[in-house]
């Protein structure tokens, strides 16, 4: 099976891109589900994260509160390097069981959406990579739109990421999502054929 990296900065509108792949019939594992789903109520995880950042981070019904969380992590570097450390590994784990499921399903080619792909190496482990990009403003006012930020803190979120030209040279394939929904879609719908094109012409792997 071959699995393709998806990532962008924040509000680059990568989801939009993933919803469009996964319409066309590629199954796309998404890491901020799996994010949430490793720190849900009752997970081990969810005790180291409240043990490393304060009681704070849990709200009253038990459940992670990823806006204190958010306000910790967003201004320290240091510390959204703590919260990676933790919660990285488990999000992997997580992630590889569902990639092998889908591999044993038959699948020929998985996306894998995740906000810190390049951050975290892990697409040196794909086959391609693809970052949808935007322009800042656009992604300025959707972030304001979308989170009920100030301009000033929706740039702060921009500048805690990689810069998204930094991502963008490393690709395979870049979606630009600063035109409009249609034509991202469109450009979506191209990619997900050519992904598949791909995955036919790869050599058979060999057994030694």
């Amino acid at each position: 099976m071959m699995l393709v990296g998806l990532t962008g900065g924040i509000a680059a509108g990568k989801s939009t891109v993933a919803r469009e792949l996964a319409a066309c019939g590629l199954p796309v594992v998404d890491a901020d589900q799996i994010a949430r789903d490793v720190v849900a109520p009752g997970a081990p995880l969810l005790a180291e994260v409240a043990r490393e950042f304060g009681a704070q981070v849990i709200g009253a019904d038990g459940a992670l509160d990823r806006k204190a969380l958010g306000a910790i992590v967003f201004d320290d570097a240091d510390a959204r390097r703590r919260l990676e450390a933790l919660t990285h590994p488990a999000i992997a784990r997580a992630s590889m069981e569902r990639f092998k499921a889908l591999a044993d399903e038959g699948h020929e080619v998985a996306i894998y959406e995740a906000a810190l792909l390049v951050e975290t190496k892990r697409h040196q482990q794909m086959s391609a990579l693809v970052v949808v990009t935007a322009d800042d403003e656009v992604r300025i006012a959707r972030i304001i739109e979308r989170d009920g930020l100030t301009r000033e803190e929706a740039q702060k979120r921009i500048a805690a990421q990689m810069p998204q030209q930094d991502k963008a040279e490393l690709a395979d394939y870049v979606i630009d999502n600063s035109d409009g929904l249609e034509t991202t879609r469109a450009r979506a719908r191209a990619l997900a054929q050519a992904l598949r094109e791909r995955a036919r012409l790869r050599p058979e792997p060999t057994n030694s």
